[in-house]
């Protein structure tokens, strides 16, 4: 087996980083403006390139058996447990690095138009590099520190660009949602690593997996198998950082940063982390039915539920938001269902047609005069071409059309609930075979609410909805650093599904990187099933999910094109439900009045009884009143006369005398 490079290596996860430090140190006045607006562009540009093609040529490396797994740099030694810099390349991490750097690169280019009049400009591309770091360290990662570290980092980063427009309150308010949900999610997370570290003594992979028969025996807190409670733990993780119920709430909020990084995050990059570390953790999911069961309700709830959501939204980017909440509801029931590999698959080719359908509204935000509310818009098409057969390309991906990217991994997806044996599965079925219609429902409707019918659009500069005081005017579409990025991404959105469905689902290349266990079918019965990506896609126009996502778009098309009227007097109808939707279910609600005001109440009764009246009122107080009490008795004992002193000298050597004499 051919070793692979690990200076390659090194050079791969580290030069996103060398950008980052170049355009933040350097071009933001932290240490002078040595690199201009243009500089700042251009070197990160140049490092991420660098990261992306080197990234595929470790892909075909790996492709040819090449491996690598081992340490870089030793951090600490505390008694045998080695903390350390590693890297595991395999077909997994091959895929991942790939998908993550090809994406950014495609972000960075975009950037250039989209934050052409920030005056954050080089801030902002230091922090997408820096993105890019933290993923790619999550990735490459060969122990459980190491990726705490990537899960961490990521975390971090995301934060600064939520709130990258710090002056607003929402975004203010929406990076610290983020950061605080998140952290709820970690915590989880840790405890998982936390529990496998207890119990192996060590934080590699490979011998944490080596020990899973083994912590499969271990029970605690009663019947409860150690394993089974560590792989909870470690999807609470996944949880917060994929966006799953109920740890969802911050996503679409997250919208309150520019839209590049919406497309970073919530495309190939941090929401996939999740997926990414339940299937590297395969080999002890596999061993827990009860883990698996969780994960597919869990997935199938926000499969359809959340994407539910997005058939209210009115701003552009919030619809792709519940739409990326949803997808990654999907990828969580392949999980769930040990079809990993359809989980990865679907990663990958949703990570290419959500960047397309992200960076497509924000070409449209550019081409609105940045605003975002699609019942503004209309009959765009002829005003911006490329954009709209771009979005209308990642639409048809998104929803599922045969032939298209997205087709074949959703569809896989849908037959893995189906054919899935754990507990949960039958609901994950029904669940992500009726969402393929309310995909269908919420995609076209913006679709065409967006490029077709009335120009609903104002020319006199009314609506403004962020930072950037651009003026209305005549719709017009974007410079060519925005749309060259969405036509890169079309390609992929529309040709990679039936290039590499065969291989990467059904040709073993996963190897060993994926553990499915003989006692969950799926992925067998999948490969029995398919004879090839043709006649798998002509046989889609017989099955169900292909006529929902006709109807969906039928609904749509109906809904806001020929009876503009109808969507009202259905809003009107059913009030009910819609004010179930506009609260999102109340979650925000439930997180705001019990868990927030829980635990403001909780600091303050903390704050009143032990700070002010346990330790200011007792302890500082008390001893504050003692000595003056002391104070006040002693001043009576000190009359300034000599011979009061030479009394009192008097009576206590006769005292002690006294004393010694009764007691020997």
């Amino acid at each position: 087996m051919n070793t692979l490079s690990p200076i390659l290596l090194m050079l791969i996860a580290f030069a996103p980083l060398v950008g980052a430090a170049a355009a933040g140190l350097f071009g933001t006045g932290f240490l002078g403006n040595f690199v201009c607006r243009r500089g700042s562009h251009m070197i990160t540009i140049a490092l991420v390139a660098f990261s992306a093609i080197a990234s595929i040529y470790v892909l075909f490396e790996v492709l040819n058996g090449a491996y690598f797994n081992g340490s870089i740099y030793t951090w600490s030694v505390v008694g045998t447990t080695v903390m350390e810099i590693g890297f595991l390349v395999d077909s997994l991490t091959a895929l991942m690095m790939v998908v993550v750097t090809s994406v950014s690169l495609m972000v960075h280019i975009y950037t250039i138009g989209y934050m052409a009049d920030d005056p954050g400009y080089q801030r902002f591309f230091s922090y997408i590099s820096l993105f890019t770091f933290s993923m790619l360290m999550l990735v490459m990662a060969n122990n459980m520190l190491q990726l705490f570290f990537g899960w961490e980092a990521v975390g971090l980063v995301s934060y600064l660009l939520i709130g990258f427009w710090y002056t607003r309150d929402s975004a203010i308010f929406a990076n610290m949602k983020a950061f605080l949900v998140n952290r709820v999610g970690d915590f989880g997370f840790i405890l998982g690593i936390g529990l496998l570290f207890a119990y192996t003594g060590s934080l590699n992979y490979n011998d944490v997996f080596a020990k899973a028969d083994e912590l499969n025996q271990i029970t605690v807190l009663g019947d409860w198998h150690m394993l089974t409670l560590a792989c909870i733990c470690l999807f609470v993780g996944a949880m917060g950082k994929s966006a799953q119920v109920p740890l969802h709430a911050w996503l679409p909020d997250s919208m309150e940063g520019p839209t590049p990084i919406s497309a970073l995050i919530h495309a190939a990059t941090m929401v996939t982390a999740g997926i990414f570390m339940v299937s590297r953790f395969s080999p002890l999911f596999e061993l827990s039915d009860t883990a698996l069961s969780l994960i597919i309700v869990v997935g199938a709830i926000g499969a359809l539920f959340l994407g539910l959501l997005g058939i209210i939204q009115n701003d552009i980017k919030r619809v792709v938001a519940y739409s990326t909440l949803s997808q990654l509801g999907y990828m969580t029931v392949a999980l769930g269902a040990s079809a990993y590999p359809v989980a990865i698959f679907h990663l990958m080719t949703h990570a290419f047609f959500k960047a397309l359908l992200f960076l497509g509204a924000g070409s449209v935000i550019i081409g609105m005069h940045h605003d975002q509310d699609i019942r503004n818009m209309g009959g765009l098409r002829k005003y911006m071409p490329i954009t709209w057969i771009t979005f209308l390309l990642g639409t048809l991906a998104l929803v599922g059309t045969p032939f298209f990217s997205g087709f074949y991994s959703k569809e896989h997806i849908i037959e893995a609930a189906h054919y899935s044996t754990v507990w949960g599965s039958g609901f994950a079925y029904w669940a992500t075979l009726i969402g393929v219609f309310v995909t269908s429902l919420y995609s076209f409707r913006v679709y065409f609410l967006v490029f077709h019918g009335k120009e609903r659009f104002d020319t006199s500069g009314a609506h403004h909805h962020d930072d950037h005081s651009h003026h209305g005017g005549t719709p017009h579409e974007s410079p060519w650093v925005v749309t060259l990025p969405l036509v890169l991404l079309a390609i992929p959105s529309v040709v990679i599904g039936a290039i590499v469905v065969d291989d990467l689902l059904f040709q073993n290349y996963f190897g060993s990187a994926i553990t499915v266990a003989a006692e969950h079918p799926a992925m067998a019965t999948l490969a029995s099933h398919f004879h090839g990506w043709v006649e798998y896609s002509l046989h889609a126009f017989q099955t169900a999910p292909f006529w929902l996502m006709v109807a969906g778009l039928v609904v749509a098309w109906y809904a806001y094109i020929v009876n503009p009227a109808l969507p009202p007097k259905v809003y009107k109808s059913l009030s009910g439900v819609n004010r179930i939707l506009e609260n999102k279910y109340y979650v925000d609600a439930i997180y705001e009045n019990v868990f927030a005001r829980g635990a403001r109440m909780i600091g303050q009764f903390f704050h009143n009884v032990g700070d002010k009246g346990l330790i200011e009122g007792v302890f500082i107080g008390g001893s504050t009143r003692l000595v003056s009490w002391v104070a006040a008795i002693s001043r009576f004992f000190q009359s300034g006369y000599i011979y009061h002193y030479a009394f009192a000298m008097l009576a206590g050597v006769i005292v002690l005398i006294s004393f010694f004499v009764l007691v020997h």
